[in-house]
């Protein structure tokens, strides 16, 4: 016996703690998610921190730069994560603070391994992919983008403020949810294209020769993410009370970022990461909560 602790901890201390550590998470690695995710209402926050925190985790077996974590090591890593997620759908329980907090939410808002196998299938496409077709770059930016926006999705509509017919909001909705997880994804992408290129050794965008990346590519690039946001827009008034503002501040902090990175010369754009001061992400995130769509 564990001479420090003799008896178990009550499951919901567990489940307090779990979800602790998603907070903790979002809190240290993402500043725009951190800031937008304080504008949902509960539960409805703290499960979609659940979501972006196992997604936080993952990328960081395939994105972490140390030459001495190999390949095989990574894929090792993930697959045990995967697995570790599909058990706990099952059984609602996971050793893995971050896993069971996902788990939690999973089966509170109905997120099957219909949405889960695609992430960790784009996650995988990391390790061994290092130039895309645009077969390929659809395949990732679904599997690691839009069934993110599909999961959070679902929290929304399980809210106790949500549709009385969740299965027919969904359908209306997730289409616009996609696109709004497609456009982070691209954007992040084409900020982080120096990273991407010189430390990762990767190129996300089909065709793009990065050695010469020139305005051109920049507006090209631009003119996709613009029209995935105008269609994510288009969605966010029918979103339920408790997430519509956070949408939509997570929306104007992304459009914000791409009219800075329009405005940035592609020769920078290459050089160093674009960013949205922090003032502004205030500003915008102040904006919907007292003046954004009710």
């Amino acid at each position: 016996m564990n001479l420090f602790l003799r008896r178990a901890a009550p499951r919901d201390l567990y489940d307090t703690v779990s979800e602790g550590s998603s907070a903790l998470i979002i809190r240290e690695y993402s500043s725009s998610f951190g800031l937008a995710s304080r504008l949902l209402a509960e539960p409805v926050r703290t499960q979609v921190r659940n979501v972006y925190a196992l997604v936080r985790v993952a990328d960081e077996i395939v994105d972490n730069p140390d030459p001495s974590l190999a390949a095989e090591s990574r894929e090792r890593m993930l697959t045990w994560l995967h697995q570790d997620v599909r058990h706990a759908l099952d059984t609602g329980y996971s050793g893995n603070l971050v896993v069971h907090a996902f788990a939690r939410t999973a089966v509170a808002v109905g997120i099957e391994d219909e949405l889960v196998a695609p992430f960790f299938a784009s996650m995988r496409m990391d390790l061994d992919t290092w130039e895309h077709t645009p077969e390929s770059f659809e395949r990732y930016i679904y599997g690691s983008a839009e069934v993110v926006g599909l999961m959070c999705l679902r929290a929304f509509l399980a809210a106790p403020d949500g549709p009385a017919d969740r299965s027919a909001a969904y359908d209306v909705l997730a289409p616009g949810a996609q696109r709004l997880g497609a456009a982070f994804q691209k954007l992040n992408f084409l900020r982080d294209l120096a990273e991407d290129h010189d430390v990762l050794h990767r190129g996300y965008f089909p065709g793009l020769d990065v050695e010469r990346f020139c305005d051109a590519d920049r507006n090209r690039i631009l003119d996709d993410i613009d029209a995935d946001l105008a269609a994510a827009n288009a969605v966010v008034p029918d979103l339920p009370a408790s997430s519509r503002r956070a949408v939509a501040a997570a929306h104007a902090t992304f459009a914000e970022l791409a009219g800075r990175l329009r405005d940035t010369p592609a020769p920078e754009i290459r050089r160093a990461r674009v960013r949205v001061p922090g003032p502004v992400k205030l500003r915008i995130a102040a904006g919907a909560l007292y003046g954004g769509r009710a």
